[in-house]
């Protein structure tokens, strides 16, 4: 039995209408929803440099490891440090013993009469003692740094993180302000994601966001926190006589520029890994959502 032709004439249209709806939702989740799938997860690395030099004779972690704030990484040799310590210990001893003698001369010559000393000669030992004193605090300062030093062969985390990359062994030298260990900062993560610069403009500071790994079970949720306020201009440089250097070439076809957006994750389940550099795809949902 042939089907009416107005049944057939209604099956199409609902067919048709269906199709269009589906490809305007297409063309707008393309082409205007501020979603992108060139989003990398980023985090701070504190590159871990110690204080002072000398080998190393102590390292307590391991690559990979997980570390709190206050742990012990490695530990330079203290021998050199321990000596100065003492030598400038008994600097301060001896400069005190100088300074409180030197106090007692200029305070017997103070309580002197005047036709028993001169002027001349109180003034001088109240100089005296002065300089003394300031020759004391000198040495006070200066056991102070050598103290500090003494603490500094003990090289500790600055931050909770993880240890990555490691290459430092027991023996190695260590040079004063040379990193030597890479700390990613674990409480730094973030995501950064490369948003058209056509899509900006439904991209709000503090909208929801939905965040997924690539190879990662479920989704992450994040708000945004900051929009990038300049890229590099590969167009425009600068010449040799400070002039601007344009490039003369112009490409009619004309590709949107991809500005970064950062996101915040607000809360990450115990069985997500997460690595700076991941590969992600974000989608920015309307605040109502």
């Amino acid at each position: 039995m042939q089907t009416p032709l107005p049944l057939r004439i209604a099956i199409t249209g609902v067919v048709l209408i269906f199709a269009l709806l589906g490809g305007y939702h297409l063309w707008t989740y393309y082409m205007s929803d501020p979603w992108t799938r060139d989003a990398r997860v980023s985090a701070y690395v504190v590159q871990v440099a110690p204080d002072v030099s000398g080998p190393v004779t102590q390292v307590d972690v391991v690559d990979n490891q997980t570390v709190h704030a206050g742990d012990v990484l490695f530990v330079i040799d203290p021998s050199r440090y321990q000596l100065a310590l003492d030598q400038s210990n008994a600097t301060a001893d001896a400069r005190k013993v100088q300074m409180d003698q030197l106090q007692r001369d200029a305070m017997r010559k103070k309580n002197l009469r005047d036709s028993a000393i001169s002027t001349s000669a109180r003034e001088q030992a109240e100089s005296s003692a002065e300089a003394a004193a300031a020759s004391h605090r000198q040495a006070v300062a200066a056991l102070d740094v050598a103290k500090l030093d003494m603490q500094r062969t003990v090289v500790r985390a600055p931050v909770n993180g993880y240890v990555t990359n490691l290459q430092l062994r027991q023996g190695d030298y260590a040079h004063a302000g040379t990193p030597l260990v890479a700390l990613v900062d674990a409480d730094s993560f973030h995501v950064n994601g490369y948003f058209e610069e056509t899509k900006l403009p439904q991209i709000h500071i503090g909208e929801p966001v939905r965040i997924h790994l690539m190879g990662a079970q479920g989704d992450l949720k994040g708000h945004v926190t900051g929009i990038a306020h300049g890229i590099v201009d590969h167009e425009l440089s600068s010449s040799s006589n400070l002039l601007a250097n344009v490039n003369p070439t112009f490409n009619w076809v004309r590709l949107a520029q991809r500005i970064p957006v950062r996101i915040a994750l607000d809360d990450v389940p115990d069985d997500i890994h997460l690595s700076a550099g991941q590969t992600a795809t974000v989608a920015v949902l309307p605040s109502k959502q």
